[in-house]
Order: structure tokens, then C-alpha cells, then sequence
């Protein structure tokens, strides 16, 4: 693993969503804004974390598609169906 361009790669992705902007959240009597949380992703010497889930190790085939999918410039797709409109 390239770990200088993966995170590299992630410094770019990180970019596009603008670190500290807001999102518009519905509520009960109208609208507010809402600070974007951060998603952590955490890299071991032997694995990772995707956000608070658990140790999974490089060799692993989800971890394989994750770190392919940052470094061909995408969020990672397993994030879709927690994240619809976008991380």
C-alpha cells in the first residue's frame, strides 16, 4: 500500500466536501443548519477502522474495495446505503 498517496488522496476527497460546512436539517417547526460530522477512517500498519466499526485487516476483501475505491478518487461505496446523498 502507497500510504503517501492514499493520503493524499484522502486530502483531496476531504477538500470536496469543505471541512466545516453546514447542511440544511429539517425539524418539526421548519429548518436548521447542522454541522457536517467528520467520518473517521483510521489506518493501522496492518488494517483499518471505517468509522466506529471494527478491525479489519488489509488482507480482507471490504478493506481491499474501500482503500481501491479512495484511490480512484471516490468515497468508499460501502458508505451509499448509510450516506445517499453523499458523505
Amino acid at each position: 500500500i502507497d500510504f503517501d498517496l492514499l493520503l493524499e488522496n484522502i486530502k483531496d476527497l476531504n477538500s470536496l466536501v469543505a471541512e466545516g460546512s453546514c447542511q440544511v436539517e429539517q425539524t418539526a417547526r421548519g429548518a436548521r443548519l447542522r454541522r457536517a460530522e467528520p467520518f473517521p477512517l483510521t489506518l493501522y500498519r496492518d488494517g483499518i477502522t471505517v468509522g466506529h466499526g471494527a478491525f479489519r485487516p488489509y488482507q480482507h476483501p471490504a478493506t481491499q474495495q474501500c482503500l481501491q475505491d479512495i484511490m480512484d478518487g471516490f468515497f468508499p461505496s460501502e458508505l451509499q446505503p448509510r450516506y445517499p446523498e453523499g458523505v
